[in-house]
């Protein structure tokens, strides 16, 4: 059985259920859209630091930040592209915007359909229209998020997307977590260059890996708990491994472009005019 339904809280939540597998998400719609709990097989799977999401003046740690229209950190906090310059922050601005509801559902799974579009403050960092929309859904043990961006404006719409999960992983556990990969290459961002891949140790102080050849658009974090498999719509083909020591969580994070592709272009998607593009992303648990 499904079911929708909403949370009160200190921030508000939508809760999807699948009540016949005993599992659940919740969503904050108005803190950027993120899903800030996952339990299901019996574990809740997210890492959430509450007080961060109950402070609008903080970036969310934790959950599932969504990562639009830039994920990662551009050159500077600054981009330049076609013609035009603008400033914007890490991980773009959807992470911090509220998200309106267009609707919910309650047949074949639980799901919840949610908005954003441009607006003053958006064209303050970002001078272009757009509209996007994910779709969460819950059946089982497999979270779907159905992502669209379409351009209503008259130039073409660069953007990238992406998304940061924090998975719940205890600090004494990090050294058994593995992220089996084809990854030959990749940037260090604590060191700030480029390496040779050989494995990543979780216990080894801040891990910040930027996978430059893992090979797909699925990924899987390996925990003693159990697996989480991350699969993507080609466009996620970029993969982010991040955690901090003394932290109980690891990051494994799809994004569709690299950081400060508003500047070099790597990866970066664009809309014409009038068009739109449909991108999806399953978590599953086993």
């Amino acid at each position: 059985m499904f079911q929708v339904s909403d949370r009160a809280d200190a921030m508000p939540r939508v809760v999807l259920e699948d009540t016949n597998a005993k599992s659940r998400v919740e969503l904050a719609p108005a803190r950027g859209a993120i899903c800030t709990g996952f339990v299901a097989r019996g574990r809740s799977w997210l890492y959430l630091d509450e007080a961060t999401l109950d402070d609008p003046s903080q970036n969310v740690r934790g959950g599932v930040p969504v990562l639009f229209p830039s994920p990662g950190k551009l050159a500077g906090d600054a981009w330049t592209r076609a013609g035009k310059r603008g400033a914007m922050k890490q991980h773009g601005f959807a992470r911090n915007k509220p998200w309106r509801e267009l609707g919910r559902n309650t047949n074949g799974a639980a799901s919840v359909q949610l908005e954003l579009r441009d607006d003053e403050s958006t064209r303050a960092q970002f001078p272009w229209p757009f509209r996007s929309t994910l779709g969460f859904s819950l059946r089982e043990s497999t979270l779907r998020i159905d992502i669209a961006v379409e351009n209503p404006g008259t130039e073409p719409l660069p953007f990238g997307f992406g998304f940061h999960p924090y998975f719940a992983v205890p600090q004494a556990e990090k050294a058994l977590a593995r992220v089996p990969t084809k990854a030959t290459r990749v940037w260090d961002n604590v060191q700030k260059k480029e390496l040779p891949y050989a494995g990543v140790d979780f216990t080894s102080g801040e891990v910040d890996l930027h996978l430059r050849d893992h090979g797909g658009s699925s990924a899987r974090l390996e925990l003693p708990a159990g697996t989480v498999t991350l699969t993507g719509s080609p466009e996620f083909a970029r993969w982010v491994l991040w955690s901090l020591p003394g932290k109980d969580f690891i990051c494994l994070e799809p994004w569709t472009s690299p950081g400060d592709a508003l500047n070099t272009g790597q990866g970066l998607l664009e809309l014409a005019p009038g068009s739109r593009r449909e991108l999806w992303l399953e978590l599953q648990v086993g």
